[in-house]
């Protein structure tokens, strides 16, 4: 092959590789989410988020989040957090409210969500938010991982940070229904096959370990889910008495078979609809 005919399919290749993709104006949202392949930061004009103060039944893990938020954004250390438990308890609407309010008064803290099945894109993302002046909270939702799933591994990007390290203006919380971020019968069978049973499964399980903080979501009972009920009846100006409120929620949480914060709301929605209230999304 000719130098001419090489030096062609050079400029073709050049043509057909991506550009690197560029930061985008930070300023310009509080929210950002991650898109690979072309890589990009997508601004979010408005965030789909609760008030903090709506959050019930979560006080502790809500006063540390927030806590650790407040540290985060001015500049002093944070951890990265792990919330793990019950579904539909406000795990990540709690993310998602923590940012908000200490957004309010540090305008430079950044939300930017990355979806699972997109960690391997993780360090690209990284490259972008590393060495700029905003802070990020690298969000991702309903974290876990399955058999022969490797996904893990592109996750301690974010958590080690590899030889460059993580940059020092990125933070990860996550949410998760399983607190080891793997099934149980999946621990239990790597551990009953494997040679050394107990190293099987200490690179998956140790991810866990590398959050600073872990913040268990429970079942609520009956008197925390007419609260839930309730505080978003006053918040939103939807007006019902407390004893049909009580019939009508504890009758809806029985078709659905739980009681949640994401049983609560969906009750507090057709009730709002019923009543004719319109639900303005959270604040940006």
């Amino acid at each position: 092959m000719s130098k001419k005919a090489l030096y062609r399919i050079a400029e073709a290749l050049e043509r057909m590789s991506p550009a690197p993709a560029a930061a985008p104006n930070f300023a310009t949202a509080a929210a950002f989410v991650w898109h690979p392949d072309p890589d990009r930061l997508a601004p979010v004009a408005q965030v789909n988020r609760v008030s903090v103060d709506l959050l019930v039944g979560v006080d502790r893990s809500r006063d540390t989040l927030v806590a650790n938020t407040v540290q985060f954004a001015r500049g002093l250390p944070a951890n990265n957090a792990l919330l793990w438990g019950a579904r539909g308890m406000g795990k990540s609407s709690l993310v998602k409210a923590v940012h908000g309010a200490v957004h309010a008064d540090y305008p430079a803290l950044k939300v930017v969500e990355v979806q699972r099945e997109d960690l391997p894109s993780i360090g690209r993302c990284l490259n972008l938010l590393r060495g700029v002046q905003e802070r990020f909270i690298l969000f991702c939702d309903d974290l876990s991982f399955g058999h022969d799933d490797a996904h893990y591994k592109s996750l301690k990007a974010v958590l080690d940070g590899g030889i460059e390290g993580r940059p020092d203006n990125v933070v990860l919380y996550a949410t998760s229904n399983r607190r080891h971020l793997m099934p149980r019968d999946m621990i239990e069978n790597e551990r009953s096959t494997a040679i050394s049973p107990s190293e099987a499964v200490e690179e998956k399980v140790s991810l866990s370990d590398r959050f600073g903080l872990w913040l268990g979501f429970h079942p609520c009972d009956q008197d925390e889910y007419l609260a839930m009920i309730r505080g978003y009846c006053d918040a939103y100006g939807v007006t019902i008495d407390d004893d049909t409120l009580r019939v009508e929620a504890i009758e809806w949480q029985a078709t659905r078979g739980s009681r949640s914060g994401r049983v609560a709301w969906q009750y507090f929605t057709d009730l709002a609809g019923r009543r004719g209230v319109t639900l303005a999304q959270g604040g940006s």
